[in-house]
């Protein structure tokens, strides 16, 4: 199929200029078969993988709904999580930026309620949040929804899967019916269906295949007899990989804490992540994760969900998925934008029919494979690279990228490619370093100034 260009849609001059700079040159799947219909004000509903290019597909339609001069909600995204919701707002400004005065709104559980009701005082053009969260402001009269003519609902299958249910049914009854609603959806279950026939207006269905090419994802089935075979083989596997970054999936929250656990005293740098974490604990997992510091990460579906790492070596499935399209978008977070990634399942005879259901669903022959020999395999756990220091300062400080590496670079400090990643958030900003000079580079921060004033710093466990 013919690539298509996306200035043979029917936007504004100025955002097909943003599009044309910032190297977009031809629309995705998802993008040619939805942007279209709703350029035309149709209901949607979009059905594809992670990494589709869905958030652009609904970020141009809201922007082209947009009456600037309107300083009125005019658009609401709600996201199953506060990662997913920053993701998709940072795309929407960047979509934005050659649109003047427009402003984007944040809001999620898990961060202070004060500084959202002031942003929210001083207006709004698109609201990006988290269903509990927009639901208490909106209970609270802080936000209306008089002016909304486009609602989008982004990975709805999680948002119901988390029980958000109920939040969105208050959500959408507040929102006029005379309205544009677009629904993005990895799966497709029942729920999902029955959601939509309430409130969607004759949606048009798009549907991209989640498929990957063989050639970039290197996948494997092993099969195991018991539970321990299987925490063996989970060891086994990642000692002869030894992947940088690997996430393992579990189909519960207690598997996960049994597996990280094992891990852990096996001397592995792990962390797991579920839903009873603190928002605050769950940003410096997903942090220490995506920086190095930290080379696995074990997690269900839904707490995994919003997961943006670049270069992920290798996805473990602990326990097969009962949804076999669920298991190819777990194995679809490796092997991305052309680089080799490698994808480990393990079943018992009781997963059997999960193997056929794989099998068929991708018309992909499925043959167990010979576990790697333990013989010449490390003794001990491999570890990560990179250590977090976490400062006690962030966006709202001033402070900037530049500004953390100099200070960690200056006199008698540590080399600038010792230096990995650097995360800004309101309060709080995290540098990676490579573990051998973490304290050192800790002890500097501390010491010295930045932007003319001191602050804390300390080395994150992993």
């Amino acid at each position: 199929m013919s690539q298509q260009p996306f200035s043979s849609l029917p936007l504004s001059p100025a955002l097909l200029q943003n599009i044309d700079s910032l190297g977009y040159t031809a629309m995705t799947p998802i993008q040619a078969q939805s942007l279209p219909l709703m350029l035309q004000g149709k209901d949607v509903i979009g059905q594809g993988k992670t990494g589709s290019g869905k958030t652009v597909a609904f970020g141009l339609t809201v922007l082209n709904n947009l009456n600037v001069k309107r300083f009125r909600v005019q658009s609401l995204v709600l996201c199953p999580t506060r990662e997913l919701a920053d993701q998709v707002a940072k795309e929407i400004r960047t979509l934005a930026r050659t649109i003047h005065n427009i402003k984007v709104l944040t809001l999620c559980g898990g961060m202070p309620m004060g500084p959202q009701i002031g942003s929210l005082e001083h207006g709004a053009h698109i609201l990006v949040g988290t269903p509990g969260r927009v639901l208490d402001h909106l209970n609270k009269g802080r936000i209306h929804l008089e002016e909304l003519n486009t609602l989008v609902l982004d990975e709805a299958d999680r948002m119901l899967e988390m029980g958000f249910q109920d939040a969105l049914d208050a959500i959408i009854d507040a929102a006029p019916t005379a309205r544009q609603t677009l629904l993005f959806s990895a799966t497709f279950p029942p729920q999902i269906q029955s959601t939509t026939q309430r409130i969607m207006r004759n949606p048009e269905m798009v549907k991209v295949e989640s498929t990957h090419e063989s050639s970039s994802i290197r996948q494997y089935f092993y099969k195991v007899t018991d539970e321990q075979s299987r925490l063996d083989a989970t060891k086994t596997l990642l000692l002869h990989h030894q992947p940088e970054s690997a996430v393992i999936f579990c189909n519960t929250k207690r598997e996960v804490k049994s597996v990280a656990d094992l891990l852990w005293n096996a001397g592995f740098d792990v962390i797991d992540i579920h839903g009873d974490l603190e928002q605050r604990d769950r940003t410096q997992t997903l942090v220490q994760f995506a920086n190095k510091s930290i080379s696995i990460l074990v997690a269900t579906d839904v707490a995994a969900r919003g997961l943006d790492v670049a270069d992920l070596d290798m996805v473990i499935n602990f326990q097969l998925s009962r949804d076999p399209e669920v298991h190819v978008h777990r194995i679809g977070r490796t092997g991305r934008a052309g680089s080799k990634g490698v994808a480990c399942s393990l079943f018992s005879d009781k997963e059997m029919i999960r193997v056929s259901q794989i099998d068929e669903y991708m018309n992909l022959p499925i043959e167990p494979a010979q576990l790697p020999s333990s013989d010449g395999l490390p003794e001990t756990a491999y570890t990560a690279p990179m250590a977090t220091i976490e400062i006690s300062g962030g966006k709202k400080q001033k402070l900037r990228a530049g500004d953390i590496l100099g200070a960690l670079t200056g006199k008698q400090g540590i080399l600038g490619k010792q230096v990995g990643k650097i995360n800004l958030f309101d309060m709080r900003a995290y540098v990676a370093v490579e573990k051998n000079v973490a304290k050192k580079a800790a002890k500097k921060l501390e010491q010295d100034k930045i932007k003319g004033r001191q602050f804390r710093a300390r080395v994150l466990k992993s």
